[in-house]
C-alpha cells in the first residue's frame, strides 16, 4: 500500500517559487523613466528657442541697421546722442527719394562712423544755393525742418546713381556743400524710427515738396 503524505513539501524538495517584483521598486521606476524625458523635453524646447531668437536676430539685422546720431548736423530734426533704427531692405525695394533721411558711409574716407543728411538732390538734378536757399530745378525748396537758412553758395549737377545731401543744421554740416556727390552704393539705408532716449520715441516724419510736383 501506498501512503500519500500530504502537507507542506520538504526543504530540499526543488520546487520553485516564482519572485514578484515589490510594489515599491516599480513605483521607484515610474518617476524616474518620467524625470529622465522631461528634461529631454526642456532641453529640446530650449534650443528650438535658442535657434528660433538667433534666426530672428540674423534677419532683422539683415534688413536693418541701429544707428547713433553724433554731432549737431541733424537739428532740429535729430540730436546728438539720439538711437534710431535704419531700414536697409527699402532701398533693395526702389530707390532714395527726394526727402529721405538716410545713413551713409561718408565718402574718401572722411569718417568710420556712419552720417546722417537729408536727401535733397536726385539724379538729373541742378542744385543751387544762393539768397539763402536750396533751389531745385530752379524752384526755390520750402524747408520748415531746417535750423537755419545757409550762408554758403553753389551749384550741382546730380549726376547719374548719385545724391545730394545736406544736414538739416545747414551751417554746422559736413554734407554735399563741403565733400560733393554722394554715390548710391554710399547708401546704408533710410531712418525710419527713433527708440532712444524715450521722449524721443517715434517714427521719423518724410518730408515731401510739393512745389516741385508742378514742374515735374
Amino acid at each position: 500500500m501506498v501512503e500519500e503524505h500530504m502537507g507542506e513539501p520538504s526543504p530540499d524538495a526543488g520546487v520553485v517559487t516564482p519572485v514578484e517584483t515589490p510594489a515599491e521598486e516599480t513605483a521607484e521606476e515610474e518617476p524616474s523613466l518620467s524625470r529622465s524625458f522631461g528634461i529631454r523635453s526642456w532641453l529640446q524646447e530650449a534650443l528650438e528657442t535658442l535657434l528660433l531668437a538667433a534666426i530672428l536676430f540674423l534677419v532683422i539685422n539683415t534688413l536693418t541697421g541701429r544707428y547713433q546720431v553724433h554731432g549737431q548736423s541733424m537739428e532740429p530734426s535729430l540730436h546728438d546722442g539720439q538711437y534710431l533704427i535704419a531700414s536697409k531692405v527699402v532701398y533693395w525695394l526702389r530707390l532714395p527719394e527726394r526727402g529721405d533721411v538716410v545713413v551713409l558711409d561718408p565718402p574718401n574716407e572722411q569718417s568710420k562712423v556712419p552720417y546722417i543728411k537729408r536727401v535733397i538732390g536726385l539724379p538729373g538734378d541742378v542744385v543751387e544755393v544762393r539768397e539763402q536757399r536750396v533751389w531745385v530745378n530752379g524752384v526755390a525748396l520750402n524747408e520748415p525742418y531746417i535750423s537755419a537758412p545757409p550762408g554758403y553758395t553753389g551749384n550741382w549737377i546730380v549726376t547719374e546713381e548719385q545724391y545730394f545731401v545736406l544736414g538739416d543744421n545747414r551751417n554746422n554740416s559736413s554734407d554735399s556743400h563741403a565733400w560733393g556727390l554722394l554715390p548710391r552704393d554710399r547708401i546704408l539705408g533710410k531712418a525710419i524710427f527713433s527708440y532712444w532716449p524715450p521722449e524721443t520715441w517715434g517714427v521719423i516724419p518724410h518730408y515731401t515738396f510739393p512745389e516741385l510736383q508742378t514742374v515735374q
